[in-house]
């Protein structure tokens, strides 16, 4: 005998349980949009968002507009024999080869000692090593760049290479420090979860240390750039050449105009060092490592 209102007890009402399915569909349409909504923003795009028009055009437009107006004044300068002799016959182009090359080469040379160097005095029993290195590494530094070419010709004789080693041992020092403290500021978390997962130790340095430290080891090499570049115009004191030739003869012999085209060559020259060492900072950092990614 079924008991008074059992229909009205146990009875389900079709039309409430819809308006649940609805109410959870619409839940998650409102969980999948906002969703949507937080995505992270595609690969390289912070990255290119920083690689503005600007900074790709500005400092080229002032360098073009300088040099512009340094020929036009040539143009219309007298000249006496002597400054004519210093910047006729392909001079001015050969001691500005001169100082691209030896910044190229003394460059290379401090980056296959300075970084190699730096990681190896992270690692192990080689980190008492470390205040020895940073001591002589700033001695190249600390010594005066025209007293320590002297010296280099003392020993090695007039000459490129003298020139050279000067210019290394000066610039060492950013880049060293700067590995050093890449490395050293890395996270000691990121580098045992590294290992955890089974990486060797060259896996863990290529590619979770290295990666890390790179903005830092970019920024060293950055300054040695620089440094490479004031640096060079002292090489002619060695027998070197570059554009140290010009401002030297503009001096001892009282010649403005060849001053004045040495020292702006020179400054326009390491401005764009510094220009194209600025891109390639943004360019090769990486991607994981940009804010708002």
């Amino acid at each position: 005998m079924r008991a008074p209102g059992t229909d009205h007890d146990t009875g389900t009402d079709p039309g409430g349980e819809g308006s649940g399915t609805d109410a959870g569909t619409d839940s998650g349409s409102e969980e999948t949009s906002g969703f949507e909504e937080t995505k992270a923003p595609p690969p390289g795009k912070s990255r290119a968002s920083r690689v503005t028009w600007q900074k790709l055009t500005f400092l080229p437009a002032v360098l073009t507009v300088v040099l512009l107006t340094t020929w036009l004044w040539f143009q219309q300068a007298e000249l006496d024999p002597l400054s004519e002799n210093a910047l006729s016959g392909g001079q001015v182009w050969k001691a500005l080869r001169q100082s691209i090359e030896l910044t190229v080469i003394s460059t290379f040379f401090v980056l296959i000692i300075a970084i190699p160097l730096g990681i190896l005095l992270t690692r192990g029993a080689f980190r008492k090593a470390t205040p020895a290195a940073m001591a002589l590494a700033n001695m190249g530094q600390a010594t005066p760049a025209i007293g320590l070419l002297a010296l280099l010709v003392i020993w090695l004789g007039i000459g490129r290479k003298a020139a050279l080693i000067g210019i290394i041992a000066y610039a060492v020092l950013p880049v060293l420090s700067n590995t050093i403290a890449g490395l050293k500021a890395n996270d000691p978390t990121l580098v045992e979860a590294a290992r955890g997962i089974g990486m060797s130790s060259v896996g863990v340095l290529t590619r979770v240390e290295l990666p890390l430290a790179v903005p830092l080891i970019l920024a060293g090499v950055r300054t040695a750039l620089v440094l490479n570049v004031g640096t060079s115009t002292l090489a002619t004191f060695g027998g070197g050449g570059g554009l140290g030739v010009l401002i030297t003869t503009g001096i001892t012999n009282q010649r403005m105009p060849v001053l004045v085209l040495g020292s702006i060559l020179t400054v326009a020259l390491a401005l764009l060092v510094d220009w194209l060492a600025s891109l390639a900072e943004i360019l090769l950092s990486p991607r994981g490592l940009e804010a708002g990614t």
